[in-house]
C-alpha cells in the first residue's frame, strides 16, 4: 500500500504499539501526548528520588509484547531487562496465605495443606483452561469490524469452550470445592474491574495464562516498556510530541482528516488512530452530532470497570514482603458486592501492595522502598464524596489495612513521601470517563462485535487502540489492540 500519513492521539501503551508496528512498515507516524511524558497509565511517577509504575504492575502473556517489538523489527530484551516471578505472588487471607507458583508440584502441595481433597483440581484446571485457552486466543486477535466476523470459524469454533450463561466463579467450582480456593483462581477479574460471581466464565483463561505462563517484572518499572517504545518509535523515524494535547478530531463528510491541537494548530492526517480512554474520547473529543451509536448521553448507559483508590509511598526501610502481595477482605464476596454492587466504601476493604525493592534497586534510593498500594472501589456513576477529609480518611484505613495484615508493623512511622490518586481524580485529573480505570465492562454485551471496534463505526479513516476497544484493558490485550488496528490499516487505507 502507498505509505500514510498516521496520526495517533495519546501516547499509552495502545498508542505507542501502533506507532512501532505502522513506522516499521513505513508510514509517516506523529504521536500527540497531552502529559510531559509518554506511557499514560503505562508510565511513571518519579518523586524524591522514588519511581512508581502508575497503573500496570502485573506483566503476564509477555510473548506477546516480544511479538510487537519483532513487528517493530526489534528484540524487547534489548531495550528492557525482565525478570520471572516465582512465587508469582502472594495471596493472604485472614486465616491463611497461599503463594501461587508455575510449579505445579509446589502448588499442589500448599493445596493439600490447605485445602485437603483439592488437590487433583489443579490438573483438571490445567487440563480443561488450556483447551479454553487455546480455542480463544485466536478470536481474541481477530477484529470484529463486520458482524460477519462474529460468524468466522475461530468464533464458531470457541463457542463451546466459553460457558456462556456461567460465571468465573462458578467454572471454578468445577475444580476446586473450597470457595477460598476458588478465589485464588478468580480474583483476576479485578483486572478487568469485575466481581468473579458475575464475571463471564470465558475469563478462566486468566488464572491459566498466569499458572502455565508466568508472570515477568521489569527492571525499573513496567514504565520501561513505554519508554522503551518511544525509542523504538523515534529510531524508526517517526514523531512523539509531548504537552501537546489534542482539542479534537477534524471530521469532514463522516471521515476523520487529523487533529486540531489546544493551541489551534490544524494537523492533517490520512488516518487518525485514537489512544485516549474511550469515553473520554467519545464525550470531549468530537463535535456535537458527529457521534450518535456512542454519544455522551448514551455512555452513561453502559457498564464500566471499578475505579481504584492508589498510594505510592516512599518509604526509608526495605520490608521482606512478597513483590506482589493481596491482602484479601475478611469477607472477600461483601467487599466485591460493596464495590462493584453497592457502590460504596468497605471498611473490610482488600489491599494489593507491590514491594518492587526488594528485588528491584533501581527504583528508589539504597536502602528504601517504592511502594504501590492499590485499593478497588466503586467508579465515579454515583459520586462518591473523595474531599480531603475522606480522602485522608480512607488512606489511613488503609496503611492500617496493610500494617495488620503484613509484617510492615511500623510502616507508618518510616513513609518519607506519598501521592494518592483517587476516584474522582482518575475522573477529572487523568481524563478516564467516570474514573472506571479498567473501562467499558467486560460483560458479553460488550464484547466483540459489541464493544467499540478497532475500526471505529462512526467515522471513516478512524482507528481505537486501548482498553475501551476489542480485544479489552490489560497489556496484552491492549498491544494486540494495537496490533489489529495497525493491520486494519494497511487493510483499508489504500
Amino acid at each position: 500500500m502507498a505509505k500514510k500519513n498516521i496520526v495517533i492521539i495519546g501516547a499509552g501503551p495502545g498508542g505507542l504499539t501502533a506507532g512501532m508496528i505502522l513506522a516499521a512498515r513505513g508510514h509517516k507516524v506523529s504521536i500527540y501526548e497531552k502529559e510531559s511524558k509518554v506511557g499514560g497509565r503505562n508510565a511513571a511517577i518519579e518523586m524524591n528520588g522514588y519511581k512508581f509504575d502508575i497503573g500496570p504492575t502485573f506483566l503476564m502473556m509477555t510473548f506477546v509484547l516480544r511479538e510487537m517489538f519483532a513487528e517493530a523489527g526489534r528484540k524487547l530484551e534489548d531495550y528492557c531487562k525482565l525478570i520471572p516471578l516465582e512465587p508469582m505472588y502472594s495471596l493472604s487471607f485472614k486465616n491463611f496465605e497461599l503463594c501461587p507458583t508455575t510449579d505445579k508440584a509446589k502448588m499442589n502441595e500448599q493445596i493439600s495443606k490447605l485445602f485437603p481433597g483439592n488437590e487433583n483440581g489443579l490438573a483438571k484446571f490445567h487440563e480443561k483452561e488450556k483447551l479454553r485457552y487455546d480455542a480463544m486466543y485466536p478470536c481474541l486477535k481477530k477484529d470484529y469490524s463486520t458482524f460477519k466476523e462474529m460468524f468466522s470459524k475461530p468464533l464458531i469454533k470457541a463457542l463451546p469452550k466459553l460457558s456462556l450463561g456461567r460465571s468465573l466463579m462458578d467454572v471454578l467450582g468445577d475444580y476446586f470445592t473450597e470457595e477460598e480456593l476458588r478465589i485464588c483462581f478468580t480474583f483476576q477479574a479485578k483486572y478487568i474491574g469485575m466481581s468473579p460471581w458475575e464475571c463471564p466464565a470465558a475469563f478462566a483463561i486468566m488464572p491459566y495464562i498466569e499458572h502455565s505462563m508466568g508472570i515477568d517484572h521489569v527492571e525499573g518499572g513496567l514504565s520501561k516498556i513505554s519508554e522503551a517504545m518511544a525509542k523504538v518509535i523515534g529510531e524508526l523515524g517517526g514523531e512523539i510530541h509531548l504537552n501537546s494535547p489534542v482539542k479534537k478530531v477534524c471530521v469532514e463528510k463522516g471521515n476523520a482528516t487529523g487533529v486540531e491541537l489546544t493551541d489551534g494548530q490544524i494537523v492533517k492526517a490520512d488516518s487518525v488512530v485514537i489512544n485516549a480512554d474511550f469515553g473520554h474520547a467519545m464525550k470531549t473529543l468530537f463535535d456535537k452530532n458527529v457521534i450518535k451509536k456512542w454519544s455522551p448521553e448514551k455512555l452513561r448507559d453502559k457498564k464500566y470497570s471499578c475505579s481504584t483508590f492508589m498510594i505510592y509511598l516512599g518509604v526509608d526501610k526495605i520490608y521482606d514482603e512478597p513483590h506482589h502481595k493481596i491482602v484479601f477482605a475478611n469477607d472477600y464476596k461483601e467487599n466485591v458486592k460493596d464495590i462493584i454492587n453497592r457502590s460504596r466504601l468497605s471498611d473490610d476493604m482488600s489491599v494489593y501492595v507491590r514491594n518492587a525493592s526488594k528485588l528491584d534497586p533501581t527504583i528508589a534510593p539504597p536502602g528504601h522502598s517504592a511502594l504501590y498500594m492499590l485499593v478497588p472501589t466503586p467508579n465515579m456513576r454515583n459520586e462518591l464524596p473523595w474531599d480531603e477529609a475522606s480522602k485522608k480518611t480512607f488512606r489511613d484505613k488503609v496503611i492500617k489495612r496493610v500494617m495488620e495484615r503484613t509484617s510492615m508493623k511500623d510502616l507508618d512511622k518510616h513513609i518519607t513521601c506519598e501521592k494518592i490518586i483517587t476516584p474522582v481524580e482518575w475522573q477529572n485529573e487523568r481524563s478516564l470517563f467516570l474514573g472506571a480505570t479498567f473501562n467499558l465492562g467486560h460483560t458479553i454485551t460488550q464484547m466483540l462485535y459489541l464493544r467499540p471496534r478497532n475500526k471505529f463505526e462512526e467515522v471513516g479513516h478512524c482507528y481505537l487502540v486501548g482498553g475501551g476497544t476489542h480485544p479489552g484493558s490489560g497489556l496484552p490485550t491492549i498491544y494486540e489492540s494495537a496490533r489489529i488496528s495497525a493491520d486494519l490499516i494497511e487493510r483499508f487505507e489504500k
